[in-house]
């Protein structure tokens, strides 16, 4: 327990012993899916599945906290999961090396208390959240471009990323680039708002959209009704 102690004060004891009974998938382990993955471990969510297809590439060394020179061509999924039984041996971890598809995602999906987006395009996203609809599960989602990011909690029934990507195209990072702080910020945005719906305290951002514009040090919420 002594490995928790600083956690205790800002969670109660009874909120603390949930988050240890907690499952959340986190679909992408890569800029924002790496902080989250580590985070949640750390704060002691019990159960973690972590969901993603590709390999580390050396342009992942600028901003993915997995990442390093020797985890280069391995698999992401499989990285996280080595990673986190030296950070915290009392979290199971099932790593899925495959992408969400119709034909896997409900049954990757079922069975958790909560999903978290960290993937880096929108069809994907808004998949995912049309998954996560369909089995009644809470998705916390995440963007992140250059100096700016988003945060919004999405509830079964509310389909706030059918609205946010109107487009089927990729998002403007893959344009602008994304530098190892931004990730960095939105993960933790994204995990502050996972635990406040996992516990149930708090106010969420739900039908609400949390912008970050650093180059101006600005934060807008902007509600959607």
């Amino acid at each position: 327990m002594k490995r928790y102690e600083k956690n205790i004060g800002t969670l109660s004891l009874d909120e603390f012993l949930s988050l240890r009974r907690s499952k959340v998938c986190v679909v992408g382990c890569g800029g924002l899916g790496g902080y989250v993955i580590e985070l949640l471990a750390r704060l002691g969510v019990g159960y973690l599945t972590v969901v993603d297809k590709d390999v580390f590439e050396e342009s992942n060394l600028n901003r993915q906290i997995l990442c390093e020179l020797n985890s280069l061509g391995k698999s992401k999924a499989l990285v996280a999961k080595e990673r986190l039984k030296n950070i915290n041996p009392e979290v199971e971890v099932q790593a899925m090396v495959t992408e969400i598809n119709l034909k896997n995602g409900k049954e990757i999906l079922r069975g958790h208390d909560l999903v978290i987006d960290a993937l880096d395009n929108a069809e994907g996203k808004k998949f995912l959240e049309e998954l996560a609809e369909a089995l009644e599960i809470p998705l916390v989602h995440g963007a992140v471009a250059g100096w700016f990011g988003q945060v919004a909690c999405i509830f079964p029934g509310d389909r706030l990323l059918k609205t946010l990507y109107l487009s089927k195209t990729f998002g403007i990072e893959k344009e602008i680039g994304v530098p190892s702080f931004t990730p960095a910020l939105i993960a933790s945005f994204q995990v502050s708002e996972a635990i406040k719906i996992l516990i149930k305290r708090g106010e969420v951002l739900r039908k609400k959209v949390l912008l970050v514009n650093l180059l101006k040090n600005e934060i807008e919420v902007i509600e959607f009704n």
